[in-house]
């Protein structure tokens, strides 16, 4: 079934209240002060049963002009307005201004309500409708029913509730982004349950006992039961007024404004990309960087405003715009707004969000207008690609795109199936589809193969680098599966080679010419000579001189051909002296079945100082094993 709320819109002392008793027989002002004024200054709920079997849910907003942010908070998710006006005053300032802000909002269904009828007679009556019909000309309330009523007479309420009724049958219901939001606009504690707040359900469902994140504060709570109507529910779904009770959080903790949502399904946000349409009704032109009031949901938050491609915004203009937040907001591409003016305060506008976390844009920049535009009217599989590239190497993952499309998941594993195909997307991460655009992932490939022949040139000495080395010369914040994907299919294509955690491009080889190959000459000449009692590593190095670096790199690169073999931080020997000693070694444990210290210093003649050394660097090798105080050939265990 479908679900709606209809929200009450007029001036001042027009009769919502009294109207909304007379139809529910609800109370809406429930506050002393409001009892004491006879005005309402806070959010009031009710439902009402229509013939039709829909329960619809009813919001009854302020009306005067200093609690229009409880109005524009109240009008936050509504489907349906009732503008309410008196027969006796007509037309109001606030019965205009509500009229911006439900048209802002996006609200385009709605009945008008002509209240106190008991008080003019019918040639006035007759008159008033007259003026209504030619106010709402050209506004979404043009045409639409006015049904004269008294709450005090009981006069003409059972054609109100048919009006009503019939306008809830043209309603389509709201496409469902599927993230689940439910904005605070009353929170309160009940004795023997504890926390309970009240919104209206904007998308999506939810259940009891799952888990909820209620934003910007990110503080984790669990449902302990949900009400629609004042009756205990299982589950609530769009559209509908709900209530929360609320486990392991307190009332101070949570005020209106935040946001409850499924964990780590949207992100808060400071800057928001816009579209704002800047109303004809204004005296003045909106100049860039102009402070404003922002009000989207049920909160309302001081913002600066920086239009992209003017310098200020005539009455009647539209234009793309970026807002700076003074606090974080909750926020899904696709949500309404509204704007007003940070002193005096009245609305100026309103409009729509276009993306709710961009990065700071340049002014008068072609290409940022023209991704607005893609991600305001473009097809979805262009608006995914314009999000991927705004994330550059970062890449985004289904719940991401859903968030800043403000489009079903469904739909969007759709689209993002063609891009893949056409190899205009790349898939980071199966498990929760993480995408990168395919154009950033080719000029990682190409920065990788191009950093590494620039090591290259640089190192000529050295055969490679190692991943991590060449990882941080990227200097982007490029993670590891990113990395290591692009390693992958650069070794596949063979332009590099990977050698365990060495990296070179493919065909790259040291070549020494000059005084390199005759520094590689003496090197090998120095440990050849010396057999199997070679000097230390750090002698053979330091005895260059002027020429250390050049000999530690080739013998690095000795070490890696196999002409040197290491065995410990400071012992190199030559692969030809230490392959010898290899066989002798096998011969001897042949013939005498184990070997100790004393007999291999019979076998080499060598002292204890590369005896030990030797003999572990066989036991390691596989050739020998320790047992007790001597070794035998691992080849008899």
């Amino acid at each position: 079934m479908k679900h709606f709320v209809l929200g009450t819109a007029g001036h001042v002392d027009h009769g919502k209240t009294a109207l909304i008793k007379a139809l529910t027989g609800v109370d809406t002002d429930r506050l002393k002060e409001e009892k004491k004024r006879g005005i309402t200054i806070e959010l009031g709920f009710a439902s009402l049963a229509l013939p039709s079997g829909q329960t619809l849910g009813i919001v009854d907003v302020p009306g005067h002009e200093k609690f229009i942010k409880n109005m524009v908070s109240g009008a936050a998710g509504i489907d349906l307005v009732m503008m309410v006006i008196a027969a006796d005053e007509g037309i109001m300032p606030q019965t205009k201004e509500h009229l911006s802000i439900c048209s802002l909002l996006g609200i385009s269904q709605g009945i008008v309500a002509l209240t106190k009828i008991d008080l003019v007679e019918k040639d006035w009556l007759d008159l008033v409708k007259s003026e209504i019909t030619e106010f709402f000309q050209g506004s979404f309330l043009e045409g639409t029913p006015i049904v004269p009523v008294s709450a005090i007479k009981q006069e003409g309420l059972t054609d109100l509730i048919a009006a009503i009724d019939a306008t809830v049958s043209k309603i389509n219901e709201k496409a469902d982004d599927g993230i689940f939001r439910l904005p605070v606009d009353r929170v309160f504690t009940m004795k023997g349950f504890g926390t309970v707040v009240t919104g209206t359900l904007v998308s999506d469902h939810i259940k009891t006992s799952e888990e909820i994140e209620i934003l910007p504060e990110n503080i984790n709570a669990r449902i302990r039961g949900i009400q629609v109507h004042n009756q205990p529910v299982e589950e609530a779904w769009a559209g509908q007024r709900t209530a929360i009770n609320l486990q392991g959080v307190e009332k101070s903790t949570i005020e209106r404004g935040n946001v409850l949502v499924r964990p780590k399904t949207i992100r808060p946000s400071q800057r928001l990309d816009i579209f704002v349409e800047f109303l004809s009704s204004n005296s003045k032109n909106l100049k860039n960087r102009a402070l404003v009031r922002l009000h989207t949901g049920t909160s309302e938050i001081i913002t600066r405003i920086t239009l992209l491609d003017k310098d200020e915004l005539a009455p009647g203009q539209k234009a793309f715009a970026q807002l700076v937040l003074a606090n974080k907001d909750v926020i899904v591409a696709g949500d309404r707004f509204v704007l007003r003016s940070y002193s005096p305060v009245t609305t100026i506008g309103g409009g729509q969000i276009i993306d709710p976390l961009p990065t700071k844009h340049k002014r008068q920049n072609e290409k940022v207008i023209a991704d607005l535009n893609i991600l305001q009217s473009g097809s979805l599989a262009e608006k995914i690609s314009v999000i991927m590239e705004r994330t550059v190497f970062s890449g985004i993952n289904l719940h991401g795109l859903n968030f800043r499309l403000g489009i079903n998941i469904k739909k969007i594993r759709e689209a993002l199936e063609g891009l893949l195909s056409a190899k205009k997307a790349i898939l980071l991460d199966s498990e929760d589809t993480t995408v990168i655009s395919a154009y950033f992932y080719n000029q990682l490939e190409e920065l990788i193969g191009k950093n590494l022949a620039t090591y290259h040139q640089k190192n000529p000495l050295q055969v490679g680098i190692s991943k991590e080395q060449l990882k941080e010369t990227l200097g982007r914040a490029i993670s590891v599966k990113l990395f290591n994907l692009a390693l992958k299919n650069l070794g596949k294509k063979e332009i590099i080679v990977s050698d365990k955690d060495n990296v070179r491009m493919a065909g790259y080889h040291v070549e020494l010419a000059g005084d390199l190959d005759f520094l590689r000459h003496k090197i090998a000449m120095i440990y050849s000579e010396a057999g199997l009692t070679p000097p230390s590593l750090t002698d053979v190095i330091n005895g260059f001189k002027d020429q250390k670096t050049k000999a530690q790199s080739i013998i690095k690169l000795m070490l890696k051909d196999g002409d040197l073999i290491k065995i410990n931080e400071e012992m190199c020997f030559s692969s030809g002296a230490l392959s010898k000693l290899r066989d002798d070694y096998k011969a001897m444990l042949v013939k005498d079945g184990k070997a100790t210290p004393a007999t291999f210093k019979d076998l080499t003649g060598l002292s204890r100082k590369y005896i030990i050394p030797l003999m572990e660097y066989f036991d390691v090798n596989k050739l020998t094993v320790r047992v007790d105080d001597h070794r035998i050939l691992r080849e008899q265990t």
